[in-house]
C-alpha cells in the first residue's frame, strides 16, 4: 500500500475543512504546516460568536460590501494565521495549504510574516471571473513559493 505524502493529506485536510464553513457563497479550507505538523487550520466565513451566514441569510449570504464582497467573512488563511498569533505560534517559514488561491489581501499578510510557501487547489481568478490570480502573482514576485496542487490519480492512492 502506497502512504500519501503529507501535501496529500494537508490538501485533503484543507478541503475538509471547507465543509465546516458557513459561507454561502464558497467555502474555502487553509491548513498551516511546518516541518512536517500542523500548526493551525482555519475556513471561511465570520468571526467565531458573530454570525452563521447559512442560517441568518441561507439563499443570498451576508451582506455584500462595495466592491460586491462578503462584508463579514474572514479567509481561511487569515483564520488560520489569526489562530496561530492568539495561540503564539510563530508561522515564519511556514507552508499553507489552501482550497483557493489567496486574494491580493492575504497575499500581503502571507508574505508580512514569513509563510514560505503556499500550495493552492483552485484559482481565485477562476472563480471571481478576473484575468489573473494577483495573489499568487504578487508572492512570486517577491519570492515565495507558490505551486496549484494537484491531485494524484486515483490509482496512485491504492
Amino acid at each position: 500500500m502506497n502512504k500519501p505524502s503529507f501535501d496529500e493529506i494537508y490538501m485533503e485536510l484543507a478541503e475538509n475543512l471547507a465543509k465546516r464553513s458557513h459561507c454561502v457563497k464558497a467555502k474555502v479550507g487553509a491548513v498551516l504546516t511546518k516541518d512536517t505538523r500542523i500548526i493551525s487550520l482555519g475556513y471561511n466565513g465570520p468571526p467565531a460568536g458573530t454570525h452563521n451566514c447559512d442560517i441568518e441569510w441561507p439563499s443570498t449570504g451576508c451582506p455584500r460590501d462595495s466592491k460586491g464582497s462578503c462584508s463579514l467573512a474572514l479567509h481561511a488563511e487569515q483564520n488560520a494565521i489569526l489562530y496561530a498569533a492568539k495561540s503564539n505560534v510563530s508561522i515564519e517559514g511556514s507552508t499553507l495549504y489552501v482550497t483557493l488561491s489567496p486574494c491580493i489581501s492575504c497575499a500581503r499578510v502571507i508574505y508580512t510574516l514569513g509563510i514560505k510557501k503556499v500550495y493552492y487547489l483552485h484559482s481565485y481568478a477562476e472563480y471571481k471571473g478576473i484575468s489573473s490570480d494577483e495573489g499568487v502573482d504578487f508572492l512570486r514576485k517577491f519570492g515565495v513559493e507558490v505551486a496549484r496542487y494537484k491531485k494524484p490519480e486515483p490509482s496512485a492512492l491504492n
